[in-house]
């Protein structure tokens, strides 16, 4: 599977609600970003839409499938467009992925779109296949509207 390739997998997991295989995807060292402001380089020194690390990604799924999980109800649908993906860096652990993500999200009768640059840094795996596969080291999602009115972001990017 090439990098491309991965970032359509994780598309489509996300945008057919199969968040539990969405989540494996991620190295048990994973973390998770959505900086609050454009630029910024440390998501500890300076508040976050989400800084997440494997385990509170853990939670977040398990929440989107709890039954008390009201302010979810019902599902968000989602389309999940990946583009422009640029091989930034490359080793023979890890390779360092920049797209862009278009996101149109539905959810009680309102249409959301989301814009943004992503960047994965994806360790490579031996799962046996001829081409191998990678897990999620690192996940950055630059929204282009991070500091603007987000009206409470119920999806994962």
């Amino acid at each position: 599977m090439t990098p491309e390739q991965f970032l359509f997998h994780e598309a489509r997991l996300l945008d057919t609600q199969r968040y539990e295989e969405w989540l494996e995807l991620f190295t048990d060292d994973a973390t998770y970003w959505v900086p609050l402001e454009q630029g910024q380089q440390d998501g500890f020194e300076t508040s976050s839409i989400i800084h997440d690390d494997r385990t509170l990604l853990g939670l977040r799924v398990r929440q989107l499938r709890h039954p008390r999980a009201h302010a979810r109800v019902p599902f968000a649908r989602t389309v999940h467009q990946v583009g422009n993906v640029l091989i930034e860096s490359e080793s023979p652990q890890e390779v360092v992925v920049a797209s862009t993500l278009g996101l149109i999200e539905f959810r009680n009768e309102k249409q959301r779109l989301y814009g943004a640059l992503v960047q994965h840094r994806l360790r490579r795996i031996e799962d046996g296949n001829a081409n191998g596969s990678f897990r999620i080291a690192h996940k950055r999602v630059d929204l282009v509207n991070s500091e603007g009115e987000l009206d409470g972001i119920a999806i994962l990017l």
